[in-house]
Order: structure tokens, then sequence, then C-alpha cells
């Protein structure tokens, strides 16, 4: 059966009098088409879920695609009406800001061909959004060509690169079958999305695009957010004289996906990057080892020290671009800051 066609985004006019107009956004899935859709369904671990497993799980919501003449019931079909669709509200308000629609790549597409982020894609952008939903499994990674062409995309003053990986859930040491269940449980009862597998790495590609850059971080775990009593994200710690940017103006909270990633900092990075926000971990959730390690806070958005790079790196979840995990107000004020953020020119 043929895949239906992805939702294709048509040109808006911009919002008159934005400073976003001229901005060229590139939103880049760093992900394996072939690799994540051809994953076996038999093993739960370390893949996403098919389409009919999402309707299943969480019915009657996604009721309205269960048509498998027109909507594929298996990974792909997930990729594409439900991944895919979490970043619809992005697109299309950067698409009024912009006046031009933003572009979208996948690494890896459906007919094995690979899109690299080399300087034929970023030299269609000044803001370029890395979303590293790849699975670990995969091994998606930045090769030294691509490294070299995001240093020569970060040597201009006016870029802007979000590196966006997200949870790394289920990590456990070589142990006995007993005990390495009872971490991942804790993990899975921490975060309580049922939906999630007991194993779930992303973000290869970040990582070793990072380490490349000579700024390494690891996305560890999977911490489940605060909430206020009425239900709107708890306030984020945020450092609001390292924002040069002025990216978190007007922002107090991100968001409330159930399994956000500490962004850890190694090697080089602890001096290269600074923490520009943290979020707070839900107290009431069950306990994590990082909460008894570390306590409450994480940190949820790195950025570049001004002397690391011209323009400005930064590293944050994959879900800060998504507006189906709550806090959508405050997204959607991130989102215009990114884009009308002031031009910087060499």
């Amino acid at each position: 059966m043929a895949r239906p066609a992805r939702p294709h985004h048509e040109k808006e006019p911009a919002m008159a009098g934005s400073s976003a107009v001229g901005r060229k956004v590139l939103l880049y899935f760093a992900w394996s088409r072939p690799q994540e859709t051809g994953a076996p369904l038999a093993v739960i671990d370390n893949r996403f879920p098919a389409l009919f497993e999402s309707r299943r799980m969480l019915y009657p919501r996604y009721e309205a695609l269960s048509d498998p003449q027109r909507f594929d019931q298996g990974i792909g079909g997930f990729l594409d009406f439900i991944q895919r669709q979490n970043f619809v509200a992005f697109v299309e308000l950067a698409r009024a800001r912009c006046g031009s629609t933003v572009a979208e790549a996948e690494r890896g597409g459906d007919d094995g061909a690979q899109r690299p982020l080399d300087d034929d894609l970023l030299g269609s952008a000044d803001t370029v959004i890395v979303i590293s939903f790849d699975s670990l499994r995969t091994a998606q990674t930045a090769s030294a060509q691509e490294v070299t062409a995001v240093q020569r995309f970060l040597a201009d003053p006016d870029h802007l690169l979000f590196v966006c990986p997200h949870h790394d859930i289920g990590v456990v040491p070589d142990l006995p079958h007993d005990e390495r269940m009872a971490l991942q449980l804790a993990e899975f009862t921490h975060h309580g999305d049922r939906t999630i597998p007991p194993q779930q790495r992303f973000g290869g590609f970040a990582r070793s695009l990072l380490a490349g850059l000579g700024v390494p971080v690891e996305n560890r775990f999977g911490l489940r957010p605060a909430v206020e009593a009425d239900g709107r994200p708890a306030p984020i710690e945020a450092a609001r004289e390292l924002d040069r940017l002025h990216l978190l103006e007007g922002i107090g909270s991100l968001n409330l996906h159930a399994h956000l990633p500490h962004l850890e900092r190694r090697a080089d990075a602890v001096h290269k990057l600074e923490v520009l926000a943290r979020q707070r971990i839900d107290p009431a959730a069950p306990p994590h080892p990082f909460v008894q390690e570390r306590g409450l806070l994480f940190d949820a958005l790195l950025q570049s020290h001004r002397d690391v790079f011209a323009g400005t790196l930064l590293i944050g979840d994959a879900t800060l671009w998504s507006s189906t995990a709550g806090g959508l107000d405050n997204l959607q004020r991130l989102w215009t800051n990114v884009l009308e953020r002031e031009w910087r020119r060499p």
C-alpha cells in the first residue's frame, strides 16, 4: 500500500512589522526513516511505536487515524501522522513570521537517500534546528565533513543552531536480569508514561555532532517536570543575565513532556557551555536516582559561551518545538523570540 504524502505547508504572508521577515529556517530530522520504520515490532525496546499501538494505548485519542487505506498503521504512520504533526504549530508560526516556507529535511529518506547536514543544506538557512529523535540503535553519526560545515555555519554571528536530542530512558549497566529490570522499572514508574518502553534511547546524532564541535553533551534519563497547582508547567530557573539574544524574554516556563533529559556537559563543555535554564522535577513523582543524587533541578537549556563560536549554539530537548506537551503559550513566545532576534551581521 502506498504511504500517503506528508502534510504540505503552503506559503503565507509575513505578519506586518515582523522583524523576523527574511529569516530562513531549517528543521532537520536527524533520523534514518528506513532504520526507524524497519525496527522489528516483536522487540518493544529502542524503537518508536507503530501507529496502531498508539491508537490502542491512547484510545480514542487517535481514532481518526484508524483507516488503514489512508494511514500507514506501522511505525512510518506514527512518524508522519503523530510525531511530525507535533511540529506543525512551530512550522506554521515560523512561516507566518518569516514570510517563507520552513525548509524540512530528513537525514535518511524512505528511498534510502541520505541528506547530510552539509554546506548545501546549511547554506539556505540562518536558523537551524536539529531534531535528534534518532534511535541510538540506528547509529546516526555526524561525519567530519558535517562537523566542518556546522563550524562554518557558526562562524557567522547572525547564525543560530539548536541541537535537540530527547530522552535516554532505561540505560542500565551489565547486571543480572532482576537488577536491571528494577532500575528500568524505577525510571519507568518515575515518568509514568505507559506508551514508552523500558528502554528508549535517542540522540546519537546530537551527541556525535556536539562532540565533534568540542562541546560534548549527553542527554540523560527521562525526568518528570514539576507542575503548578493549576496544571501549568512550574517556572524555570533562568540565568537571564546570560541570555544575550533575549530568547527567554517573557518566558516563565517551558513544557510538561513526561520525560525530559538532563543535558549533562562533559569534558570541555563544562567551560564552553553555560546553563541558560533549569527545570524542576516533580517532587511528587516516584523516586528517581537522579533526584537522590543531585536534587530536583536538571539542566534543560544550554548555550555556548560568546567566545566559543561567532554564532550561537543552544542545546535543549526536542519537545521545545512540539505543541503537544503543555506550556504552548511560553513555547510560542520562545519560537517568536528565536525568529525575531536582533540581526547580527559580520
